[in-house]
């Protein structure tokens, strides 16, 4: 009856709200990788000046501070890469219309992007979880106004498959860098 009287508010302003949010969290991850990368170059630069002055002692210290480092940096990533596939896909969906579809894996992303970041990045947690429950709001919109049904079971596995490629991609660069 509410949505009869008041009916939801348009669609495409809140997908492309959804659009900018996730514009801002990749910007944030960038700086906090390149924030990562710097201190990847200092700390390694120490191990190596270790290594110059026989302190074998300060090197391994360097070099267990600077494995943690390259761990957060790989988690950076792989945020990163998924968040822009997220941004990709609901671009798309704003082009093409296919929003429940194409909304079910995006969500299923961000959730798991965000459980992953709640050590390294707390504030990128709460803005992604902010972003995860706008989306949930716009695919039940979505699927109450057209009457289908929605499966959560595939959004499972197409998150998966999207992380997956993103730590193969993020795999990749390291590797590069290295």
């Amino acid at each position: 009856i509410r949505t009869t009287i008041t009916p939801p508010p348009p669609l495409k302003p809140r997908m492309n709200q959804a659009v900018r949010r996730l514009d801002l969290q990749i910007h944030r991850l960038d700086q906090a990788s390149e924030r990562f990368t710097q201190k990847d170059k200092a700390l390694f630069a120490k191990i190596v000046a270790a290594y110059e002055k026989h302190e074998s002692a300060h090197a391994n210290i360097y070099a267990n501070e600077l494995a943690e480092i390259r761990k957060m940096e790989k988690i950076i990533m792989n945020a990163t890469l998924a968040l822009d596939q997220v941004k990709l896909r609901l671009e798309t969906v704003t082009e093409f219309g296919d929003i429940v579809t194409t909304l079910g894996p995006a969500i299923g992303v961000l959730r798991t992007v965000s459980s992953g970041l709640v050590g390294v990045l707390p504030e990128a947690e709460n803005e992604l979880g902010d972003i995860s429950n706008m989306l949930s709001g716009l695919m039940f919109d979505c699927g109450a106004s057209s009457g289908m049904s929605l499966n959560f079971n595939n959004v499972n596995e197409d998150a998966s498959k999207i992380l997956a490629e993103a730590a193969a991609v993020a795999e990749q660069k390291i590797s590069a860098n290295l």
